[in-house]
């Protein structure tokens, strides 16, 4: 597991789909006026140099945020986030940003969160841990940030006293046994704290797991959950890779499929590599 550097991958497709839907439920919950925690079970280093370092070596933000920067006919929920991205390349200017830098989960939950919000981030990978407290040096108050894994460590905050939060779940799962761990997590979390919200992503592989996994959560009883998922691409003739991601989502916001509905074709679109390129939306909220 301490293999994994998520710099790899920064800004690719699933990034996209990812933070696109993680800054849509956050949006959601803030219209509350009740603080809640955001809660990182992997959190990673917070943000990403595109031009150098891992990112630049397989550049896979070329599949991703690179292919929606100066589009413009971006639906508007779409536009909000690729907006957001651009004013951390350029703050003074975003009109005239250049893609340089690309965030990780905790900086894009950072910029939606409120004075009275907090944050608990996990992050096994000693490099990566350094890296992410630099990039919330400052920010002790609202942010704690735990080098452990957080398949152990969401126990000792749920239920959070606030008794509102979203839980993002994105293992790198480089061994098949995470499948089967964000099962067991995520049942043990909904008896802690059966009301919040859980974002868990996955790959789109050629191999059964992530399907399974899939399949066991909905066999959970949940009484609201949906599922979302993006290829890019026909799966390969050899059978390895990664084709595509989704998110499986426990909780979700009422008003996320249809936000879906208008913006997962235009990913669909414009991320697609061939033909293969497709997207699934399957819901049940009560």
């Amino acid at each position: 597991m301490l293999s994994y550097r998520h710099a790899f991958h920064a800004g690719n497709h699933a990034d996209v789909l990812k933070h696109f839907v993680l800054m849509q439920v956050l949006s959601y919950t803030t219209q509350k006026d009740k603080p809640f925690w955001y809660i990182d079970t992997h959190a990673g280093a917070g943000m990403y140099s595109l031009d150098t370092g891992f990112a630049a070596q397989n550049a896979e933000y070329e599949t991703g945020i690179a292919k929606l920067w100066q589009a413009n006919d971006l639906p508007a929920e779409l536009a909000n986030y690729v907006g957001f991205i651009k004013a951390l390349n350029q703050p003074s200017n975003p009109k005239t940003a250049k893609l340089n830098l690309y965030p990780g989960s905790p900086i894009c939950a950072q910029t939606l969160l409120r004075d009275d919000d907090r944050m608990r981030l996990f992050e096994l990978h000693p490099s990566d841990f350094e890296i992410l407290r630099e990039n919330f040096r400052g920010h002790q108050r609202s942010v704690r940030i735990d080098m452990s894994n957080g398949f152990n460590g969401i126990k000792a905050v749920l239920p959070p006293p606030t008794r509102r939060a979203v839980v993002l779940i994105d293992p790198p799962y480089e061994e098949k046994q995470d499948y089967n761990r964000v099962v067991e997590m995520l049942k043990d979390s909904l008896q802690r704290f059966a009301t919040g919200t859980y974002i868990i992503w996955y790959p789109l592989l050629q191999r059964s797991e992530p399907l399974e996994m899939v399949e066991k959560l909905k066999a959970l009883n949940l009484q609201d959950w949906m599922n979302v998922s993006l290829s890019i691409q026909r799966p390969s003739p050899d059978g390895f890779g990664m084709f595509g991601s989704g998110l499986f989502i426990v909780n979700p916001p009422w008003t996320l499929p249809k936000t879906l509905e208008t913006v997962m074709p235009y990913l669909a679109d414009k991320l697609g590599v061939d033909a293969g390129a497709s997207f699934e939306i399957d819901s049940h909220i009560s």
